[in-house]
């Protein structure tokens, strides 16, 4: 069943957990997401780039994660994340996105505020004012659509080198833009870490007390489990995974896709391998995070 994001975060936060949200550049991968989902009995999160939305193909895909989360036995919101563009928010949200992340954290503070206002009004006036938008505010390092390896490390980013959310900033922000979430920088980073991860719970703490809509914490791929089982203690509804998912798909598909091609070139057992692996990892992610 299709939920609205801040009710499913806050339903979890409720219950002393958080929703894991699981970038999605495909339908396969989706699929595997809600089934996990479905297997055990947790609502999900199935997020779009905006890279992905900004295309035509990209804007069927919502459409179908749409139908998919109204399908689905668990909640499943279906969010456009990053996106700074109102015209790639306002067509992604026309094609079924019920929740978006307007990101102006690259932005000077009042700029950042006012996108997050500019395109609050914007889906108002479009008819789409049950919209959910989460903001961001902090800078991460890193690249959401690349995990750079260790043969280029110099272009990951380190430890610790995110730009962190200004605490004192917080309940000025939250009140003049009207966010329902907040992506919060605390040291995570997207992308593969260099070295240990070195997040900043006491930041994260001062924040969480000073404001009441749940928190969202990015870059989750790496952390070690022990350390994200704290998130949801501090008001952290939302986990985002991108990169473990990803690159986990990729290393199956490598190492089995020579096997398929002598068997036919069964393209069927290899989306089945696909599946499993994000199936795989949705599920962990899932029991990590869920009380």
């Amino acid at each position: 069943m299709r939920a609205r994001l801040d009710q499913l975060v806050t339903s979890a936060l409720q219950q002393g957990s958080a929703v894991p949200a699981f970038t999605c550049y495909d339908f396969t991968t989706a699929l595997a997401v809600v089934a996990a989902a479905e297997d055990g009995g947790r609502g999900a999160i199935l997020l779009v780039p905006p890279s992905t939305a900004a295309t035509a193909k990209g804007l069927r895909l919502i459409a179908a994660l749409r139908g998919l989360a109204d399908s689905a036995a668990v909640p499943v919101a279906v969010q456009l994340d990053h996106s700074s563009d109102l015209a790639v928010i306002a067509d992604a949200v026309a094609a079924g996105a019920d929740s978006v992340l307007v990101d102006g954290s690259s932005m000077e503070y009042e700029d950042n505020i006012a996108l997050v206002r500019a395109a609050r009004a914007m889906l108002d006036r479009s008819g789409s004012a049950e919209t959910v938008i989460e903001a961001e505010l902090g800078g991460l390092a890193g690249d959401e659509d690349r995990a750079f390896g260790p043969g280029a490390a110099s272009r990951a980013p380190s430890a610790g080198t995110a730009g962190l959310t200004d605490s004192a900033q917080v309940e000025d922000f939250v009140a003049r833009t009207g966010a329902q979430l907040l992506a919060v920088a605390v040291g995570n980073v997207h992308g593969r870490y260099q070295g240990e991860p070195e997040l900043r719970w006491d930041v994260l703490q001062d924040i969480a007390v000073r404001t009441r809509i749940p928190l969202v914490l990015h870059g989750a791929s790496g952390i070690p489990a022990a350390e994200l089982v704290k998130a949801a203690a501090m008001n952290v509804g939302k986990v985002n995974f991108n990169t473990e998912l990803r690159t986990g798909v990729l290393e199956t598909l490598e190492a089995r896709t020579a096997v398929h091609r002598r068997d036919g070139e069964n393209l069927q057992g290899l989306l089945a391998e696909w599946d499993n692996s994000a199936g795989t990892f949705a599920a962990t992610a899932l029991a990590t995070l869920s009380r």
